[in-house]
């Protein structure tokens, strides 16, 4: 893997439900980014976190995966973030995956927030993704899947080496329980000896529920590389394979780990 890998976070507030006001703002925000390899954008960064899927879903040819495509070609950088898709199955909160030569992953968010009813509107996906840039290896989370430590946990691979490096968790994560927030987000860290990092909006949304921001960056033992609040901001981080390497070397507790299956 290479040695450096540059990830921007842009957290942001969102105009509620108002699709071309958020992507005419993230594209200026975008603008100010140089050399990344991955640019991070907050979960529903299009409309906010909606319970209106009917009348914001796109499927995977919409307005906003061609609005990705673009911005990934113009900026050489992979660009993630979730958005609303309608599929044959119903409606997903999406976190798409799009690369500079027009290829796209996507995983889906397992676990829904009931506490908000997104289970009345949206359908839950049933695998892990994780995909690679310049030899590094990425799970893909979305805001609530951060609460379930199993959903996330390292898997030995055959070769017996971790499954991922990194782990990215795109938010709407209310400053009401930002605690959880940063404390969970360290913890995956640690138990997984892998880098986090965590990607939340600032600012009311239109239930006036508050978003403190806390965008995040852990590094494989928990101590905290990058931390933001109750502001808007654009920062690049730079993780280090040979600091990633070194950790799991001088510490190799991921080998006693327990052996489990996954059963959805």
């Amino acid at each position: 893997m290479k040695d450096l890998l540059p990830i921007a976070i842009i957290q942001t507030s969102l105009v509620w439900e108002n699709k071309a006001a958020n992507l005419s703002m993230l594209a200026t925000k975008a603008a100010a980014v140089k050399g990344a390899a991955i640019i991070v954008l907050p979960e529903m960064f299009n409309t906010g976190f909606s319970m209106q899927p009917d009348l914001f879903a796109e499927d995977m040819k919409g307005e906003t995966v061609q609005w990705m495509m673009a911005l990934a070609q113009q900026k050489k950088a992979i660009i993630t973030g979730s958005i609303i898709i309608r599929d044959e199955q119903g409606f997903k909160n999406r976190m798409l995956w799009v690369q500079p030569d027009g290829t796209i992953h996507h995983y889906d968010k397992r676990h829904l927030f009931g506490y908000a009813g997104e289970q009345d509107h949206y359908t839950g996906g049933d695998r892990r993704v994780v995909v690679q840039v310049n030899g590094w290896r990425i799970l893909l989370q979305v805001c609530y899947d951060l609460r379930f430590p199993v959903w996330a946990r390292q898997q030995p691979q055959d070769d017996g080496k971790p499954e991922y490096d990194v782990i990215i968790y795109t938010a709407n994560w209310p400053e009401r329980r930002s605690m959880a927030w940063k404390t969970l987000l360290q913890a995956r860290a640690i138990e997984n000896q892998a880098y986090v990092v965590g990607v939340n909006r600032v600012g009311e949304d239109g239930n006036e529920i508050y978003h403190s921001g806390d965008s995040s960056v852990f590094d494989p033992v928990g101590s905290m590389i990058y931390q933001v609040a109750h502001r808007e901001d654009v920062h690049t981080v730079y993780l280090q394979a040979a600091e990633l390497q070194d950790m799991r070397t001088k510490l190799p507790f991921l080998k006693d780990a327990d052996q489990f299956t996954l059963m959805l």
